[in-house]
């Protein structure tokens, strides 16, 4: 892919919540996605991967044990692996989030909002 991705653009798009698109990919080891959000999504963990969220649109709250983290458009954050996390957009928000390929979208919790990397890679 050559061509610049105009990230607004396309979370404008996106017609579902918590069903992250895959952008492109890194070095043939990372994806980089883009996600719609409203709600929360469940408490998980990646054991062995981080997990950098940044805020395009909206406001994200990351829960964790022992903080919540509370970003705006253009903030980052990156979740450490391990690390039990919930992520809750109280109104809708748009993010680019950047991961191993690897990385189960809910980490080993499965939930009816759980999506394959099959369905990750969906065209928008």
């Amino acid at each position: 892919m050559n061509t610049p991705i105009n990230l607004k653009e396309k979370s404008a798009k996106l017609d579902e919540y918590w069903s992250p698109r895959v952008l492109g990919e890194l070095d043939d080891s990372y994806y980089a996605k883009i996600a719609k959000l409203k709600g929360s999504l469940a408490w998980h963990s990646h054991d062995e991967e981080d997990e950098l969220f940044i805020v395009i649109d909206g406001q994200l709250k990351i829960e964790m044990k022992d903080q919540t983290v509370e970003l705006s458009a253009g903030d980052m954050y990156i979740v450490p692996k391990g690390v039990m996390h919930n992520p809750i957009a109280e109104e809708e928000c748009s993010v680019f989030i950047f991961e191993k390929k690897e990385t189960k979208h809910t980490g080993n919790t499965e939930t009816g909002k759980t999506r394959s990397i099959e369905e990750q890679l969906r065209s928008i």
